[in-house]
């Protein structure tokens, strides 16, 4: 992705899972903004966008960021928010082993409080462990934790899986964290 794409993106992660209000914009219950009213909102502040350059950030975002309605009218970001939204997100059986990218600094208290959701809605989990790598790597050097999945789930705890893959938990107790 481009420069100027990676500075979309950027932006529309603030405002889509963060801070609609920075540029005035509605998002529903669900998280959707309208995308003539963000491409509208996104101009009036700088930047220079249309339908064809949201398009490209959508699909081409690695991450997969984004989402788009059926139709392509309505964008959301697929997880992350730390504002309050409903991503209709269906419980889903976990992996028995899952990954949480982290940095040595917040090592000991993960693994004496475990993980919280802090801002955000959920704690993020990965499938692999390149990807905590690479997550737990954006601020330092990465630290890679395994969550005992399969116990946590047979334990009554809930696992999201959002659209974009990522795995969601309310909160991962430490005795499910090994490093």
């Amino acid at each position: 992705m481009g420069d100027q794409l990676k500075h979309i993106s950027k932006f529309m992660s603030l405002v889509l899972r963060h801070k609609p209000e920075e540029i005035g914009l509605q998002l529903d219950e669900q998280g959707w903004a309208n995308v003539n009213e963000l491409i509208a909102r996104m101009n009036a502040n700088g930047f220079d966008v249309n339908t064809g350059i949201i398009n490209e950030v959508v699909v081409t975002n690695d991450k997969k960021r984004f989402a788009f309605n059926d139709d392509k009218t309505l964008v959301r970001a697929s997880q992350g928010h730390s504002i309050g939204v409903d991503l209709n997100l269906q419980e889903m059986i976990p992996p028995d082993i899952l990954y949480h990218g982290t940095t040595f600094k917040y090592l000991e208290s993960i693994l004496k409080n475990g993980l919280k959701s802090q801002s955000r809605q959920h704690v993020h989990l990965s499938e692999t462990i390149e990807t905590a790598k690479a997550v737990g790597g954006r601020h330092g050097k990465p630290v890679i934790l395994l969550i005992n999945a399969r116990s946590m789930h047979e334990a009554g705890l809930k696992f999201y899986l959002s659209e974009n893959k990522v795995w969601l938990a309310d909160a991962v107790p430490a005795e499910y964290i090994s490093q």
